[in-house]
């Protein structure tokens, strides 16, 4: 089934600003959470669809590349939107509690949750991109504390349950006709109070940690491609599992070369003469190095386009290459030397030009 477009979604305008893509999916996101629509399925459908198109018009990136290649062209970044609505609500962190005075729809707060996922921008040559690359690539981020396993508490101890609470990690308050539930202020919402915290990590359960990744670019990416490393990213908390490592791709200018897709263009000048003529010329061209022997037909013009198949970048996912459009610029000399000079006085009298004459016509 195919998707609806996301602004048509949100019941937004493309040219919408960041406040209103917010308060877009703040409405339908109240209307159709899945604690006030227990068991109605076309609501949790609803749901999940505002939140995927949320997570996309909201991220610039994310944003740019679907208003220039639609769905398609997401799914060639590894976006997939989400699996369930625990994968939305830990997406969006704390979100839900800025739009839901009760938070994230009474769910508590002391289970597990998975940990922030994080991005990583790499900019890569042109060349790169064409073959691929393999680097190491170092970052830091905040990973399970091993001397107490990631639960806070110096080993031995164990943590209280929160007295206010309960260990239910929220507080629950009346105001009118509505139950209000707010994370437990004694607490912060973890449902446990930790009076022996672990020395290493200060009671975090987490620690700063450097990291180091093979990471292997595989050839054909271009810029807004993203590489989804599971797992690498921050700690989760209570258990949870950790975030993923999201890199983004950013692929530098060309000094010869542009690239649309898997086509690459390029300019290339050759004299009238050859333009006239014809000729052989070998063009420099990314993949090999002794460059590639093109043929210049006989009377081609200024701005005719040569276009060569499989020249071009590799597709990302297919092992089809793209074309090589190569545009002549035909250069007029400015300066002539005496022998020059002559062969085109002889080959404009052959054209029935005779220069001498003080008035010619245009034409004819």
């Amino acid at each position: 089934m195919d998707k609806r477009d996301y602004y048509e979604t949100l019941n937004l305008s493309r040219d919408a600003g960041d406040d209103d893509i917010k308060r877009a999916y703040r409405k339908l996101a109240m209307q159709y959470h899945p604690d006030r629509n227990p068991g109605n399925k076309e609501a949790e459908d609803k749901f999940k669809e505002a939140s995927e198109a949320y997570e996309v018009l909201r991220d610039s990136e994310k944003r740019q590349i679907y208003d220039q290649y639609g769905h398609e062209g997401l799914q060639g970044t590894g976006f997939r939107g989400f699996s369930g609505f625990d994968d939305i609500f830990s997406s969006f962190g704390d979100i839900f509690e800025d739009f839901f005075s009760f938070g994230s729809g009474g769910r508590r707060r002391n289970r597990p949750v998975q940990g922030n996922s994080l991005r990583y921008n790499m900019e890569i040559t042109l060349e790169e991109a064409y073959s691929g690359k393999e680097e190491v690539i170092e970052f830091k981020k905040w990973g399970r504390c091993e001397t107490c396993d990631g639960s806070g508490v110096t080993p031995g101890s164990e943590p209280q349950v929160c007295s206010t609470c309960r260990g239910n990690g929220q507080v629950v308050r009346s105001q009118g006709f509505f139950q209000i539930k707010t994370p437990c202020p004694s607490c912060n919402g973890s449902g446990r109070i930790i009076k022996d915290p672990c020395k290493a990590c200060s009671g975090r359960g987490k620690v700063q940690v450097e990291r180091s990744i093979n990471l292997k670019i595989p050839p054909g990416v271009d810029t807004g491609s993203q590489l989804r490393l599971r797992g690498e990213g921050e700690a989760g908390e209570l258990g949870g599992p950790p975030g993923d490592l999201f890199v983004v791709i950013h692929v530098s200018d060309h000094n010869l070369f542009k690239r649309e897709g898997d086509h690459l263009y390029c300019e290339i000048p050759i004299s009238f003469v050859q333009a006239a003529l014809g000729d052989k010329i070998t063009i420099p061209v990314i993949g090999a190095e002794d460059g590639y022997e093109m043929e210049i037909p006989k009377g081609a013009q200024p701005g005719d386009i040569i276009s060569i198949p499989e020249m071009g970048m590799p597709g990302i996912n297919s092992r089809k290459r793209g074309q090589l459009l190569v545009k002549l610029n035909v250069l007029i000399p400015k300066k002539l030397n005496s022998k020059q000079q002559e062969l085109l006085e002889e080959f404009a009298k052959t054209e029935g030009i005779d220069r001498k004459k003080k008035k010619r016509k245009l034409f004819g």
